[in-house]
């Protein structure tokens, strides 16, 4: 049997910038999940010339923003997939996001702060802020891959 793989953008926090080296970071990915905080049509419109995306609203993103939705849930190669901001749980961490969604791949914002974390079985990212640089932390997305139904991801800084 073929080996199937999958190759998704984990993006979050632009806050109305798509810095130029998210184009090389995402290079190929099949599907672009954003993780709110968007700040903007025109950032969905540059994002989607990587490829589609399903974005999701932040707590700075405009409530009748078209095109997100307060959360996602996709399958991708039989693996569940949850996209929120994370604001919507007050401080989002690991523990109460895995209490509160049940996929197999959690995928959150907010913070800022770029977080992989495994747990029961699952797996937990914060890709990071891609936006303007705030709180000395280096911008950055991720990538997660599927394959064979088995996810990993990595995270790739911006420059």
């Amino acid at each position: 049997m073929a080996e199937r793989t999958h190759l998704i953008g984990l993006i979050s926090d632009t806050h109305g910038l798509v810095r130029p080296s998210v184009f090389d970071a995402l290079a190929g990915v099949q599907l672009i999940l954003h993780a709110g905080d968007v700040g903007g049509r025109d950032v969905l419109v540059e994002l989607e010339a990587i490829a589609p995306v399903l974005a999701v609203f932040g707590n700075t993103d405009e409530p009748d923003h078209p095109g997100l939705e307060t959360e996602r849930v996709h399958t991708v190669g039989g693996v569940s997939i949850h996209v929120s901001h994370g604001h919507e749980l007050g401080r989002p961490t690991p523990a109460a996001l895995l209490a509160a969604y049940p996929q197999d791949v959690l995928v959150y914002g907010h913070t800022h702060r770029q977080l992989i974390t495994r747990a029961e079985g699952r797996l937990v990212v914060n890709p990071g802020a891609a936006g303007p640089r705030r709180f000395d932390l280096v911008p950055s997305v991720a990538r997660l891959t599927i394959r064979d139904g088995a996810p990993d991801v990595e995270l790739v800084p911006l420059t």
